[in-house]
């Protein structure tokens, strides 16, 4: 099987601006995530990056790059600019993985590429985890999936879900304990796509329910794809998203 994974780096973040160039033991983060990305069976890892500043890092480093433009509206769209730059056919399988994701295993990279090519219903596929700590559950910020008995997705959702009805009716929703026996899971952020259905996506309006929500991943739903969900091989760990996070990674590599 044969997939190229893409790494959006983009230099503004309203958190943590230029994260992608910040130094973590001596390399930079986008670098650290190359190299995890490169430990992974894809055919080719390419960044994709509207920052010449980047850019001039990258290709100092001999790290392939695409420059794409600054306005898109989504990282989805960038990896549709970058496929298309690329030339790569409908069929051909990309792997989205975060510019922000150092510590990502690339097994888990393999497991979403060969899970895509492997789910003949789907066009996209992507990864979760067990969801296991009340706090967790009921946080807006941790997005939660659920999927039928082939693994392709029926909801991604903000809220907790699926909600155990007779378990909260009793508890309510203060659990200082275990979660009620229910398969609650965490959506976790990579994504594998096929070419033709990124084609589509950036000529589709934004869903309902993705506007609600603010969840991309719904409007593949939405207009009548799949994505297949499947539980990650190995823990992966979460990105840098605040300075908070930077220490703790360069405290850990450093």
């Amino acid at each position: 099987m044969s997939y190229t994974v893409i790494i959006p780096a983009r230099f503004g973040s309203s958190r943590l601006p230029g994260k992608p160039l910040a130094d973590i033991g001596g390399k930079t983060m986008i670098e650290r995530v190359v190299a995890a990305a490169s430990l992974s069976g894809a055919q080719r890892v390419v960044v994709a990056t509207d920052d010449e500043r980047i850019r001039e890092h990258l290709q100092a480093k001999g790290i392939a790059v695409c420059m794409t433009r600054v306005d898109h509206a989504s990282g989805t769209d960038r990896l549709q600019e970058v496929a298309q730059q690329l030339k790569l056919a409908d069929s051909d399988i990309v792997v989205n993985v975060q510019g922000d994701e150092p510590l990502i295993p690339p097994a888990v990279i393999d497991q979403v590429a060969s899970n895509l090519a492997n789910a003949k219903a789907a066009s996209v596929a992507t990864l979760c985890e067990a969801i296991v700590k009340p706090e967790d559950l009921f946080n807006p910020n941790v997005v939660k999936v659920v999927a039928d008995h082939e693994g392709l997705a029926l909801y991604f959702s903000r809220a907790p879900m699926p909600w155990a009805r007779d378990a909260f009716a009793a508890r309510g929703t203060d659990f200082h304990g275990e979660l009620p026996a229910a398969p609650f899971a965490r959506h976790i952020g990579i994504y594998a796509y096929k070419v033709g259905l990124l084609n589509q996506f950036v000529q589709w309006p934004q869903a309902p329910l993705e506007q609600v929500e603010s969840l991309e991943q719904l409007r593949v739903l939405h207009f009548g794809h799949r994505i297949h969900v499947a539980e990650a091989c190995e823990p992966v760990p979460g990105g840098v998203d605040t300075p908070e996070d930077l220490a703790r990674l360069r405290k850990l590599l450093g």
